[in-house]
């Protein structure tokens, strides 16, 4: 009992803070902002670290790999299971907004957003995958870029061979260095989270309540249920009861700091820790979690679906009918895995919803204000999606005695 309690000290640990947090955001209001300087601080020690250490973890896996062909395996099994997660999220969130009705009854005054840039295909693709300068590289607006750029260099460098042994050593080294980072900021988890949470409640609290408060009472409860539910379903999946085991023993620390920052990014470096105490193997954990904080967002499928049904329930639209619906999970996936990488993805993904249903402009600004909402557990979904995914291509790649196999550090 002392040995599990032990365990899930420094999880029970933070959830407290956010919970203190949250009652001290409703007793102060906006008073609270006076605090969040010290949750800035909390969440710019985790952007500060976040570029040098993707840079390393994916570069040392692939480097570290024995062969190129494991690469493509991995690459293939994430594609596969990053998909098929968004589609079950769709579809879990379309049962919800089909029962539920989110935007029905509800009275929304339409005001234009302001002019909507104009930006072609190619020069978003171009912008998403690349940098015309090394420096950029340095920034984590441009992730994608620099995650294809980690991959040549971890390519380039096993190629190399017996010479580019070395490098390979530096890039090991450096991973386990940032690594050590993240469990010395992790110390200061626990009161970077209050402050936060208390100002986001401060600032937040009122806005759950009113025109978007269905909306709200719909995602919120659906969200939670994903992750509880769904979830402990993939875990079991992926490696039966012990699985499920390791997953909510080791989930709690990610869930916290993913609903406390609202980036998926920020909440890579205690997911990278997580996925290590979980066993799954070096080379996937470091190739598919910050993969994935990129480009695999189940909670935004949960939320793009829930966009859609607000939508057409605020224009008197019928939301039914089987191609309505297939049309709607598409959206879902292309908001929630393609979209999410690329720079603005979110807003792209939700003026796609308007001009794909024939919206008005003015409809914009609508959903974008569900997406502010509903962003906390979207991204705690988001975050932790890519931990339960990571243990599911462990369980593709290593067969069902992974878990055994496993060396837990």
């Amino acid at each position: 009992m002392k040995k599990n309690l032990k365990a899930y000290r420094f999880p029970i640990i933070l959830l407290s803070s956010i919970i203190l947090g949250s009652i001290i955001g409703l007793v102060l209001g906006d008073d609270a902002a006076v605090i969040k300087p010290l949750g800035d601080i909390f969440i710019n020690l985790l952007f500060m670290i976040v570029v040098p250490l993707v840079f390393f973890t994916i570069s040392s896996a692939i480097a570290s790999m024995d062969s190129m062909k494991r690469l493509g395996k991995i690459m293939g099994s994430m594609i596969t299971i990053f998909i098929v997660t968004g589609i079950i999220a769709s579809v879990f969130m379309l049962f919800a907004a089909i029962i539920f009705q989110p935007g029905s009854g509800v009275d929304i005054p339409l005001t234009a957003p302001e002019t909507v840039e104009d930006v072609s295909l190619g020069d978003q693709l171009v912008s998403t995958f690349t940098v015309p300068d090394f420096a950029d590289l340095f920034s984590r607006s441009n992730m994608l870029a620099l995650i294809i750029f980690s991959v040549l260099v971890g390519v380039a460098t096993g190629l190399t061979g017996e010479q580019g042994r070395p490098f390979t050593k530096f890039l090991t080294s450096g991973s386990e260095v940032f690594m050590k980072i993240i469990q010395l900021v992790m110390y200061y988890a626990p009161i970077g989270l209050a402050a936060y949470f208390a100002s986001l409640i401060g600032e937040f609290g009122t806005a759950l309540i009113g025109d978007y408060a269905k909306a709200v009472i719909v995602y919120y409860p659906v969200a939670v249920l994903y992750f509880a539910i769904g979830f402990t379903i993939y875990a079991f999946i992926a490696g039966g009861r012990k699985g499920i085991a390791r997953f909510w023993k080791n989930i709690l620390s990610p869930a916290a700091t993913a609903l406390g920052t609202g980036s998926s990014v920020a909440s890579l470096p205690v997911n990278l820790q997580a996925a290590k105490k979980i066993g799954v193997p070096k080379d996937i954990r470091e190739t598919v979690l910050p993969l994935g904080a990129t480009i695999h967002m189940d909670g935004s499928c949960l939320s793009a679906m829930l966009k859609i049904a607000f939508v057409f329930g605020v224009f008197n639209m019928d939301f039914s009918g089987i191609d309505t619906f297939l049309t709607a999970i598409g959206v879902c996936l292309l908001s929630g895995i393609v979209m999410s990488g690329i720079p603005g993805g979110g807003f792209i993904g939700e003026l796609m919803i308007v001009t794909l249903y024939g919206l008005p402009i003015e409809a914009l600004p609508i959903i974008s204000a569900i997406g502010v909402v509903v962003d906390p557990p979207a991204t705690m979904v988001n975050a932790t999606g890519d931990t339960v995914s990571s243990m599911l291509i462990t369980r593709q790649m290593e067969g069902k005695n992974w878990m055994e196999k496993a060396e837990i550090q």
